[in-house]
């Protein structure tokens, strides 16, 4: 593999490594926001304003940044039982074409994303409830996850072109 593609596959893992660790962490905010609603609603019967709108709010960011990541360590739903059937060139054609989709979907994504939280910034969306925090955070979070997904797509495209094996140290 060339020393440039090399280093585009190799930063693009590595910062949706980081990502998918920094979206691993938002656990230590949302479960304690699901407890202390729990607690807050059953024991006090006193439902808070802001706890389940906050972990579902952070759930969204936490299942997007996680994603790319685990594109490269094949951790999505795979046809497991197809692919392991073919010959190794017709699972590499397989792989090739699953890259080729996803990136094919990215773009979609990105298309049509891009403009919602555009809006969505723009008009300074909230969630009209009582706690009524901004929205467009949170919505940054999906065109985010798709660019990178693509982005990790790309890489595991390089990969599979030139032979390259998966460096989970990256």
């Amino acid at each position: 593999m060339p020393s440039v593609i090399r280093l585009y596959v190799r930063a693009v893992t590595g910062l949706n490594k980081v990502l998918f660790m920094l979206a691993a962490a938002l656990m230590i905010v949302i479960v304690p926001a699901m407890m202390a609603e729990v607690i807050s609603r059953y024991v006090f019967h006193s439902p808070t304003v802001w706890g389940m709108e906050l972990a579902v709010l952070l759930f969204g960011p936490y299942f997007l940044l996680g994603g790319p990541y685990l594109l490269h360590l094949g951790g999505h739903v795979n046809m497991d039982l197809f692919r392991n059937r073919m010959s190794r060139r017709g699972g590499l054609a397989v792989d090739i074409a699953n890259q080729l989709i996803i990136l094919f979907f990215c773009a979609v994504m990105l298309y049509y994303a891009t403009p919602l939280v555009l809006q969505s910034i723009e008009y300074r969306e909230t969630t009209f409830s009582a706690w009524n925090p901004p929205l467009w955070p949170y919505k940054i979070a999906v065109p985010a996850a798709v660019l990178l997904l693509g982005l990790q797509s790309l890489a595991e495209l390089a990969r599979l072109c030139f032979g390259d094996k998966k460096d989970d140290a990256a």
